[in-house]
């Protein structure tokens, strides 16, 4: 508890805190003293302060002070319906409980929306609660909803003006570097000696990274539901899957040299040198269409271009297209060709996959008609694209159903006892309640303890300026806006303990010249936040008190459970072969997509709680639980998801056995993993290793006459078996994995 409140934090953590809290406290100040000294409305001016303080000091709005100013002026009509419903609904206890129950969940769940959303959830509920108690005086609305607005539209002249922020690098920029990055990779790749330097995998390794959430700021995030936001999502997610697959992509066979076009230049002698497979893919090439990847650094060049507003013709991505037909053609060949065909086809994919969700997301609905399947959402308009974002996150297994069910019902609970206690300043105890409860019951009962500390301090020095200042208004006018910025620049920074032994002081100050105040307002103050805490704690324990640490668990336990199922499903029906036709999604892959969704909003939360006593395994590596359900699905859908109607023979004998038994062993691993992450009252406690063996242990030798397609199903299993290995923290394993798919069957995909 003494590290919490005596810790000392960098410089720069507090310059942030002081920008952020003088816009606060000028907003704030500003409202309360016009409307309370200049038009003797007190109502307002309460209003106004606490509106600039739910709104800006309590909540967390990320972004630019440009961007905050725009999500406040969207979100002043929202308060307007907040402060008319708490007014009208605080007529009888029952109302303003179930009002509070209805309000508080919604506000709660609209964090599937975004980090702009879930940061202005905590303001809006304050909006919400303010007025929810007596008295019932709907003859104030008008005052209320004056001098809320007043308060609002002064943080947002202050947000744009003040001190303000340089805004973070967009991330369409970000996505536009990373993809010129893919560029170079692909352009290093067409000459000798066919593979990457270290310096340009590093450059690589960390364009990837700048694209992964937990390396964005929150305001650049494309989180929300709407169709660029996805489109947007999903391109970063494309251009780390090309950056990976050409950090991976295998040189040519010895003599062959890359595939070139006729009259590109260096093919004859290396042409005339390679066998006769080489041949036939040279041919074909030369024959129909452009270097692969020559065809991939355009697009990615294309793509770049596209995203940072210009227009490109778009002549790129139907060259690199012909380039897929053609290698997608090629059937003859040595194993070597074939596989390296394979590879070539991954990163030509991924690259078509970059190009299409760059164009949706810089055009919208007016982007070319992507091919089905992993575009399913760029014909759909916005109010279905909602609909299918919270209806899938309305059930017990999402984190964000979770905390808006407990927060919802601590808040009602709190409602009820203030209302019936009659409890002073009951507007407190739900402050309390809404700040201090956690995700999981552990946090909560450590942020507790500190802020209980903190209000004990601050409400005593509260009551001793109460009773030596008395009545003297004028000392309490002075005193309040230089405590209000230290309150909002150090409470910030120092931890929940400052923050609540100052603003218990901030508030004594208020109410102090709202009406004449004794020594018992610091007394009310601190029996609110117990009873408030206490509630929190309370339904803490009650509601999902592991928060997402279980969770996760739970959520990848039945992801890799799907995932198993259609490594199955998708070994079998290539061993049948039969008619495959243009789908949204094969089936099943929709469930594998909802786990996918689950696990990752499950990993955000995850990532953001304090860890445990029982720390998790060395070397877990959940990102790669989500990869993996990203390379099933993908990988997949590659298999058995054509472009246009197309029937496909059965494998050979030795390629379907070859195939079928990889693709079990996968599953086998990932149903092992699934029972250790998540076991069941009768699971066996086996000492068995929770990563798949190499690949060179369950692919067999390269069967004569294997077609193409046999390759790219060896490709996409050897991926997922590394990935499964890193799952499990064996980084060893995941190394043997690459080794073994080099030397034996298949090229490996690295995780990006």
């Amino acid at each position: 508890m003494g590290g919490a409140f005596w810790r000392r934090p960098p410089p720069a953590a507090y310059r942030a805190a002081a920008r952020r809290g003088l816009r606060v406290t000028i907003a704030a100040g500003a409202g309360f003293y016009v409307l309370l000294y200049g038009f003797d409305s007190a109502v307002a001016a309460t209003y106004a302060l606490f509106g600039a303080i739910a709104m800006a000091g309590l909540s967390h709005l990320p972004g630019s002070g440009r961007q905050r100013a725009v999500l406040l002026a969207g979100v002043v009509p929202v308060c307007w319906v907040l402060i008319t419903l708490g007014t009208y609904l605080s007529v009888r206890t029952w109302s303003a409980v179930l009002g509070m129950l209805i309000v508080g969940f919604g506000l709660a769940f609209m964090a599937v929306g975004g980090p702009r959303f879930a940061g202005a959830a905590t303001g809006l509920q304050l909006m919400y609660i303010l007025p929810s108690f007596p008295p019932y005086d709907p003859g104030s609305l008008g005052e209320r909803l004056v001098g809320a607005t007043f308060g609002l539209v002064v943080l947002i002249v202050a947000e744009v003006t003040l001190l303000p922020e340089p805004a973070a690098l967009p991330y369409r920029e970000r996505a536009a570097r990373a993809a010129d990055g893919a560029a170079s990779c692909a352009d290093g790749l067409r000459a000798a000696p066919y593979t990457l330097p270290e310096a340009v995998l590093r450059t690589a390794r960390a364009l990837s990274t700048g694209l992964r959430s937990s390396h964005v700021p929150e305001a650049e995030r494309p989180a929300g539901a709407g169709l660029r936001q996805r489109a947007l999502a999903h391109t970063g997610l494309a251009t780390r899957t090309l950056l990976g697959r050409l950090a991976a992509l295998p040189p040519p066979p010895p003599g062959a040299g890359p595939p070139r076009p006729v009259g590109s230049g260096g093919g004859g002698a290396a042409g005339s040198s390679a066998g006769a497979g080489t041949a036939g893919t040279a041919g074909a090439l030369d024959a129909g269409g452009p270097d692969p990847l020559r065809a991939v650094s355009d697009v990615a060049r294309e793509t770049a271009a596209r995203l940072r507003g210009r227009a490109p013709a778009g002549q790129a991505h139907a060259r690199l297209w012909r380039a897929r037909q053609v290698l997608a053609a090629v059937e003859d060949g040595s194993p070597a060709v074939l596989r390296h065909n394979a590879a070539l086809l991954e990163a030509a994919d991924a690259a078509l996959a970059m190009s299409s969700a760059a164009d949706i997301a810089v055009r919208g609905r007016a982007a070319d008609a992507p091919a089905p399947g992993r575009f399913w959402y760029a014909r759909q308009r916005a109010p279905l694209l909602w609909w299918r974002r919270l209806s899938g996150h309305a059930g017990g297994r999402s984190v964000f159903f979770q905390n808006a069910v407990r927060i919802s019902l601590a808040l009602a609970a709190a409602r009820l006892i203030a209302g019936i206690d009659t409890l002073p300043h009951g507007f407190w105890v739900l402050l309390a309640t809404l700040t201090l409860t956690r995700t999981t019951v552990r946090e909560t009962r450590t942020t507790e303890r500190v802020a209980l500390t903190g209000t004990l301090v601050g409400a005593l020095v509260a009551a001793a300026l109460l009773a030596l200042v008395g009545t003297d208004i004028e000392v309490y006018a002075v005193a309040l806006p230089p405590l209000m910025l230290v309150t909002f620049t150090v409470g910030p920074v120092k931890g929940v303990g400052w923050a609540q032994a100052l603003f218990t002081v901030v508030v004594a100050l208020v109410f102090a010249q709202l009406a004449p105040a004794t020594w018992q307002l610091a007394e009310f103050r601190l029996l609110d936040v117990l009873t408030g805490s206490a509630i929190g704690a309370v339904f803490g324990l009650l509601a999902w008190p592991r928060g997402a640490h279980d969770e996760l668990r739970r959520s990848v336990a039945v992801l890799l459970r799907i995932a198993a199922e259609i490594v199955v499903s998708t070994t079998a029906q290539l061993e049948a072969g039969g008619r495959r036709v243009p789908v949204v999604t094969a089936p099943g892959h929709r469930s594998l997509q909802h786990a996918l969704v689950m696990a990752e909003s499950a990993y955000a939360q995850y990532q953001s709680e304090p860890k445990g006593p029982a720390p998790p395994p060395v070397g877990q590596d959940w990102q790669a639980a989500l990869i993996t359900g990203h390379h099933t699905l993908w990988g997949a859908d590659r298999l058995l998801v054509p472009p246009e109607p197309v029937v496909v023979p059965p494998l050979g004998r030795e390629a379907a056995e070859s195939v079928v038994r990889a693709g079990d062993r996968v599953a086998a691993s990932m149903l092992l993993i699934s029972a250790r992450l998540d076991p069941t009252g009768d699971t066996a406690d086996t000492t068995a290793p929770l990563h798949a063996p190499a690949p060179s242990a369950t692919l067999a030798d390269d069967p004569p006459g294997a077609p193409r397609l046999y390759y790219t199903a060896v490709s996409w299993l050897a991926s997922l078996t590394a990935d499964l290995a890193r799952l499990a923290g064996d980084t060893d394993g995941a190394a043997d994995a690459a080794a073994g798919v080099t030397a034996g069957a298949a090229a490996p995909v690295r995780r990006h």
